[in-house]
């Protein structure tokens, strides 16, 4: 196994991972929640996943034709986060926070097993890349819905603690080493969905509850929905721009189509829906 690829994948995607949980507690969820989906640990996923092939081969193809499948799970999860707070019984606050997190986990787990299942089963790499581009058509349709109608995301009046950003790091870089290790042993499909393994969007809803609430992290779920079609927008784009321009170049033109495609119309969105004076 090629371990530096796998070291500096890992390490490069939890140092970008703290930045997230910072950026929704500065700007407030809307904003900064949508800062928070730009396509950051995917990169270094990329870029660790295409190391040895520079971009190229079947199992490059499946690991990034995955992505969006995996942002489109990765979008229930978020949704839960909304969704079944309200429901949760009347406990103390950690007790609901703990109970989220397994049942969120869960749920993302028995929608990842089957979806890698039947993504295995393709024979042929161009359909995975079709069933990627329907996976974020879904995901940009259901971060719109969820972002129709504004809801309370104020920004943060207390830091979130270094306890939880070192384990944002670690988590995030966790899933990403082991993805980049996974596609060394050509695996490509388990690789790309590992590699969206929701440890950012976890680490946030946890790190903002404690510190903040729950208003704080529900009203930043619409706007992280919407904003991480841009991580599929990229993971689609590099299958086309790395082999012609190589792993790195390839990547960078990859992230600003995603960001002008996915990012900017998601602002203008967001604009409208949630960010404009009522």
């Amino acid at each position: 196994m090629d371990w530096l690829p796998l070291i500096g994948s890992a390490v490069l995607s939890g140092l970008v991972a703290v930045l997230v949980t910072l950026a929704i507690e500065r700007f407030g969820g809307v904003v900064g929640g949508l800062l928070g989906t730009l396509p950051t640990t995917i990169v270094p996923a990329a870029l660790g996943i295409g190391w040895a092939n520079n971009g190229q081969g079947p199992v490059f193809v499946a690991a990034m034709a995955a992505v969006p499948v995996g942002m489109l799970i990765d979008a229930g999860f978020l949704w839960m986060w909304r969704a079944l707070p309200p429901r949760l019984p009347a406990w103390s606050l950690r007790a609901r926070l703990a109970m989220m997190i397994a049942v969120s986990l869960a749920g993302w787990t028995a929608l990842a097993i089957p979806t890698m299942g039947a993504l295995h089963r393709l024979a042929d790499p161009l359909t995975g890349l079709w069933i990627g581009a329907l996976a974020l058509g879904i995901n940009a349709l259901a971060g719109a819905l969820a972002s129709r109608q504004r809801r309370p995301a104020p920004k943060g009046s207390r830091p979130v603690g270094p306890i939880v950003l070192v384990a944002r790091g670690l988590l995030a870089g966790l899933a990403v080493g082991l993805a980049t290790g996974v596609a060394q042993t050509g695996d490509g499909v388990l690789a790309g969905v590992l590699s969206v393994f929701p440890a950012i969007f976890l680490t946030t809803m946890v790190g903002l509850w404690l510190a903040q609430g729950e208003a704080v992290p529900a009203g930043a779920v619409g706007p992280m929905m919407l904003g991480s079609t841009s991580v599929g927008g990229f993971a689609l784009t590099v299958t086309f721009t790395a082999p012609v321009l190589g792993i790195g170049a390839g990547a960078t033109v990859a992230w600003v189509v995603a960001v002008l495609a996915c990012t900017l119309p998601a602002y203008a969105w967001l604009r409208a829906t949630q960010l404009t004076p009522r």
